[in-house]
Protein backbone atom coordinates (compact mmCIF):
# COMPACT_ATOMS: atom_id res chain seq x y z
CA UNK A 1 0.00 0.00 0.00
CA UNK A 2 1.42 3.63 -0.78
CA UNK A 3 0.70 6.39 0.87
CA UNK A 4 1.36 9.73 -0.10
CA UNK A 5 2.25 12.84 2.83
CA UNK A 6 1.09 15.88 2.23
CA UNK A 7 1.20 19.42 4.16
CA UNK A 8 -1.78 21.48 4.61
CA UNK A 9 -2.63 24.99 5.11
CA UNK A 10 -2.91 24.12 8.49
CA UNK A 11 0.69 23.33 10.08
CA UNK A 12 -0.98 21.04 12.90
CA UNK A 13 -2.04 18.96 10.31
CA UNK A 14 -0.71 16.59 7.58
CA UNK A 15 -2.79 14.63 4.82
CA UNK A 16 -2.34 10.81 4.84
CA UNK A 17 -3.75 9.79 1.43
CA UNK A 18 -3.97 6.46 0.29
CA UNK A 19 -3.98 4.43 -3.06
CA UNK A 20 -7.44 3.69 -2.60
CA UNK A 21 -10.68 4.36 -1.06
CA UNK A 22 -10.66 3.52 2.44
CA UNK A 23 -14.56 4.95 3.81
CA UNK A 24 -17.94 5.56 2.33
CA UNK A 25 -18.26 8.69 4.73
CA UNK A 26 -16.20 11.32 6.49
CA UNK A 27 -15.62 11.02 10.20
CA UNK A 28 -13.82 13.77 12.53
CA UNK A 29 -12.63 12.79 16.18
CA UNK A 30 -11.35 15.52 18.19
CA UNK A 31 -10.42 12.88 21.42
CA UNK A 32 -9.97 9.48 22.60
CA UNK A 33 -13.14 9.03 24.14
CA UNK A 34 -14.84 9.56 20.81
CA UNK A 35 -12.96 6.57 18.83
CA UNK A 36 -15.67 3.85 19.30
CA UNK A 37 -16.39 4.34 15.36
CA UNK A 38 -13.08 4.08 14.35
CA UNK A 39 -10.16 1.19 15.35
CA UNK A 40 -7.87 3.32 13.18
CA UNK A 41 -8.55 6.54 15.24
CA UNK A 42 -8.47 4.31 18.17
CA UNK A 43 -4.96 3.48 17.70
CA UNK A 44 -3.52 7.20 16.80
CA UNK A 45 -5.03 8.26 19.90
CA UNK A 46 -2.73 5.95 21.88
CA UNK A 47 0.10 9.11 21.33
CA UNK A 48 -0.32 11.41 23.90
CA UNK A 49 0.28 13.87 21.04
CA UNK A 50 -2.76 13.28 19.31
CA UNK A 51 -5.17 16.23 18.72
CA UNK A 52 -7.42 15.21 15.69
CA UNK A 53 -8.15 12.42 13.30
CA UNK A 54 -10.17 13.27 10.47
CA UNK A 55 -11.29 9.95 8.12
CA UNK A 56 -11.99 10.83 4.08
CA UNK A 57 -12.63 8.89 1.79
CA UNK A 58 -9.20 8.05 0.76
CA UNK A 59 -6.97 9.79 3.09
CA UNK A 60 -6.72 10.73 6.91
CA UNK A 61 -5.91 14.00 7.80
CA UNK A 62 -3.77 14.00 11.54
CA UNK A 63 -3.49 17.05 14.06
CA UNK A 64 -0.86 16.90 16.51
CA UNK A 65 -0.42 19.03 19.11
CA UNK A 66 2.30 21.62 18.98
CA UNK A 67 4.97 20.28 21.09
CA UNK A 68 5.98 17.75 18.71
CA UNK A 69 7.62 18.22 15.16
CA UNK A 70 6.11 16.22 12.06
CA UNK A 71 9.70 15.13 10.65
CA UNK A 72 9.86 12.49 13.76
CA UNK A 73 6.14 11.81 13.57
CA UNK A 74 5.58 11.77 9.28
CA UNK A 75 6.71 8.16 8.29
CA UNK A 76 5.86 5.94 11.74
CA UNK A 77 2.29 7.09 11.18
CA UNK A 78 2.65 6.35 7.80
CA UNK A 79 3.89 3.03 8.75
CA UNK A 80 1.07 2.64 10.64
CA UNK A 81 -1.81 3.88 8.66
CA UNK A 82 -0.55 1.29 5.97
CA UNK A 83 -0.21 -1.56 8.22
CA UNK A 84 -3.42 -1.24 9.53
CA UNK A 85 -4.67 -1.17 6.04
CA UNK A 86 -2.56 -3.99 5.05
CA UNK A 87 -4.17 -6.17 7.89
CA UNK A 88 -7.66 -5.90 6.69
CA UNK A 89 -8.40 -3.54 8.98
CA UNK A 90 -11.53 -0.78 8.54
CA UNK A 91 -11.08 3.06 8.49
CA UNK A 92 -15.05 3.08 10.17
CA UNK A 93 -16.96 0.38 11.86
CA UNK A 94 -19.74 2.13 12.98
CA UNK A 95 -22.23 4.46 10.96
CA UNK A 96 -23.46 7.81 12.87
CA UNK A 97 -26.41 8.35 14.54
CA UNK A 98 -29.78 9.27 12.27
CA UNK A 99 -29.46 12.83 13.79
CA UNK A 100 -25.80 13.36 12.17
CA UNK A 101 -27.24 11.58 9.12
CA UNK A 102 -29.24 14.66 9.00
CA UNK A 103 -26.44 17.31 9.42
CA UNK A 104 -24.98 16.29 6.50
CA UNK A 105 -25.49 17.49 2.59
CA UNK A 106 -27.91 15.11 2.14
CA UNK A 107 -30.59 16.92 0.07
CA UNK A 108 -34.00 16.40 1.92
CA UNK A 109 -37.52 16.78 0.71
CA UNK A 110 -38.31 18.88 3.62
CA UNK A 111 -34.96 21.66 2.50
CA UNK A 112 -36.29 25.08 0.72
CA UNK A 113 -34.84 25.35 -2.90
CA UNK A 114 -32.29 27.70 -1.73
CA UNK A 115 -31.23 24.93 0.75
CA UNK A 116 -31.11 22.37 -1.86
CA UNK A 117 -29.34 24.75 -4.17
CA UNK A 118 -26.51 25.61 -0.92
CA UNK A 119 -26.32 21.73 -0.64
CA UNK A 120 -25.48 20.90 -4.12
CA UNK A 121 -22.92 23.95 -4.27
CA UNK A 122 -21.16 22.51 -1.16
CA UNK A 123 -21.11 18.64 -2.73
CA UNK A 124 -20.06 19.34 -6.20
CA UNK A 125 -17.64 22.44 -5.79
CA UNK A 126 -16.68 23.06 -1.69
CA UNK A 127 -16.61 19.61 -0.28
CA UNK A 128 -13.88 17.88 -2.83
CA UNK A 129 -12.03 21.36 -2.98
CA UNK A 130 -11.23 21.22 0.82
CA UNK A 131 -10.76 17.75 0.81
CA UNK A 132 -7.72 18.58 -0.69
CA UNK A 133 -6.41 20.57 2.04
CA UNK A 134 -7.24 17.30 4.16
CA UNK A 135 -10.71 18.91 5.27
CA UNK A 136 -14.54 19.04 4.82
CA UNK A 137 -17.27 21.59 5.16
CA UNK A 138 -20.41 20.98 6.04
CA UNK A 139 -23.95 22.71 5.77
CA UNK A 140 -25.15 23.65 9.38
CA UNK A 141 -28.03 26.28 8.81
CA UNK A 142 -28.98 28.93 6.45
CA UNK A 143 -31.71 31.83 7.88
CA UNK A 144 -33.36 32.86 5.00
CA UNK A 145 -34.49 36.52 6.77
CA UNK A 146 -30.43 37.66 7.30
CA UNK A 147 -28.85 36.05 4.70
CA UNK A 148 -26.30 34.20 7.02
CA UNK A 149 -25.04 30.59 5.99
CA UNK A 150 -23.20 28.75 8.62
CA UNK A 151 -20.81 26.00 7.49
CA UNK A 152 -18.73 23.72 10.06
CA UNK A 153 -14.96 23.46 8.95
CA UNK A 154 -13.71 20.21 9.57
CA UNK A 155 -10.21 17.84 9.29
CA UNK A 156 -7.54 20.29 8.51
CA UNK A 157 -9.57 23.08 8.15
CA UNK A 158 -10.98 23.33 11.92
CA UNK A 159 -8.21 25.10 13.63
CA UNK A 160 -6.17 26.04 10.29
CA UNK A 161 -5.27 29.96 10.82
CA UNK A 162 -6.06 30.60 7.14
CA UNK A 163 -9.54 29.25 7.76
CA UNK A 164 -11.47 32.43 7.78
CA UNK A 165 -9.29 33.44 4.55
CA UNK A 166 -11.14 30.41 3.08
CA UNK A 167 -13.87 31.13 3.98
CA UNK A 168 -14.77 34.79 3.29
CA UNK A 169 -12.48 35.15 0.12
CA UNK A 170 -12.72 31.40 -1.55
CA UNK A 171 -16.30 29.60 0.41
CA UNK A 172 -18.48 33.10 0.70
CA UNK A 173 -16.97 34.17 -2.59
CA UNK A 174 -18.47 31.62 -4.68
CA UNK A 175 -21.43 30.52 -2.96
CA UNK A 176 -22.67 34.58 -3.14
CA UNK A 177 -22.04 34.59 -6.53
CA UNK A 178 -24.41 31.27 -6.83
CA UNK A 179 -26.47 32.23 -4.42
CA UNK A 180 -27.46 35.76 -4.45
CA UNK A 181 -29.87 35.34 -0.76
CA UNK A 182 -26.78 34.20 0.66
CA UNK A 183 -25.49 37.65 2.43
CA UNK A 184 -22.57 35.98 4.51
CA UNK A 185 -21.18 32.58 5.56
CA UNK A 186 -19.77 32.24 8.81
CA UNK A 187 -18.30 29.04 10.32
CA UNK A 188 -20.13 27.38 13.16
Amino acid sequence: MKIQVEQTPNPATLKFVLDRPIATMTLEISNVENTDRSPLAKKLFGFPWMSGVFIGPDFVSITKQDWVDWDVLAQPLADLIAHHFERGELAITELPDVEELDATEDILPTDSEIVQKIKKIINAELRPAVALDGGDVRYSHFDLDTGVLRLEMRGACSGCPSKSVTLKNGIEVRIRQLVPEVTEVIAD
